[in-house]
């Protein structure tokens, strides 16, 4: 009985000594950085701001392969799949990765399948219309979509989304009925306002910041006015209570060595903790967050349950 005693905690010892070697000789090359959406959107400004901070950390190159496909799903699956060994990680939108399981029947990942490294920032989501759109004001754009239901082209990227979630919310609040287009990622939507081929759309923070002057800004879904965008009121100002935003951050399979996800949740708090580094996040239009994996998952099934309420309240269905 001794033996067998004996022979559990040498194998316990060899098994922890094993991990962490392989933890001492990660990484060995260059890691893979899933993005699911198009290059110059949120999730790649941020992935590119961190890159060099990473690389000098890690010592091996941070190599971007873009996935844009299904709102991100396509990417996701693909992460889910990967080889647990820290060589491919990827970027992640909540609440996203959290809606697209419960509403979209061909979906291959869950959101249990990964293991959340660091919530970098978040965007709020606001309403903007093109520059010679009728409307002016939040007020004179319900009223004008009101008057022509289902007319007015309101952009998004993908759905089951943020930005898709915010347009439904917003046309149950306001009794409108608007047509939501999609996109892959943040730059076709600016692209698509810009060049009048949407009237309006649901978007980020950062569009709002970068394309002000091209754009009417409405409303924005943040609890009070952000700096960037002082003189554009609140959806909560203007009597809605919403409050859409999209976080993101860095994220890997589930089953990763537990040696190996310190690692990595080390260099990345060390990046996202940098004053610099922060300073950009905000500039740009983002709410610079820097969530380690405890805290993010907390954040994960906070939002879980706050989007389960939504779904009931607004009978969201597959």
């Amino acid at each position: 009985m001794r033996m067998w005693k004996w022979m559990v905690v040498v194998l316990a010892v060899l098994s922890l000594l094993a991990v962490n070697v392989g933890a001492q000789d990660f990484p060995k090359g260059q890691i893979n950085y899933l993005n699911p959406f198009n290059p110059g959107g949120e999730v790649d400004i941020a992935a590119r701001a961190m890159q060099p901070y990473l690389e000098k950390s890690m010592g091996v190159p941070l190599v971007i392969q873009y996935f844009p496909a299904a709102g991100g799903a396509l990417c996701w699956s693909k992460l889910a799949a990967a080889k647990p060994d820290g060589y491919t990680i990827g970027g992640f939108s909540i609440p996203h990765i959290i809606l697209q399981p419960q509403f979209m029947k061909d979906v291959a990942f869950k959101t249990d399948d990964f293991v959340i490294l660091n919530i970098v920032e978040y965007t709020p989501i606001g309403l903007a219309v093109k520059k010679d759109f009728k409307a002016n004001t939040l007020k004179e754009f319900i009223d004008y979509a009101k008057e022509n239901p289902g007319k007015v082209s309101v952009g998004g990227v993908g759905k089951f989304t943020g930005h898709h979630f915010a347009t439904l919310q917003f046309m149950k609040l306001t009794g409108t009925k608007l047509n939501y287009v999609t996109f892959n990622g943040t730059s076709q939507v600016q692209t698509a306002i810009m060049g009048g081929h949407i009237d309006a759309a649901f978007t980020n923070s950062t569009m709002m910041v970068s394309t002000r002057d091209q754009i009417k800004v409405l409303a924005m879904g943040a609890p009070e006015r952000m700096n960037q965008l002082a003189d554009v009121p609140t959806f909560k100002e203007l009597g809605y209570e919403m409050y859409p935003k999209i976080a993101r951050g860095v994220m890997a399979p589930k089953a990763l060595p537990q040696a190996i996800q310190k690692y990595l949740e080390k260099v990345l708090m060390e990046t996202t903790s940098k004053p610099e580094f922060r300073a950009k996040m905000e500039q740009a239009g983002f709410v610079p967050q820097g969530l380690g994996v405890a805290d993010s998952h907390k954040y994960l099934d906070a939002e879980g349950k706050e989007l389960q309420k939504l779904i009931q309240d607004f009978g969201l269905k597959m």
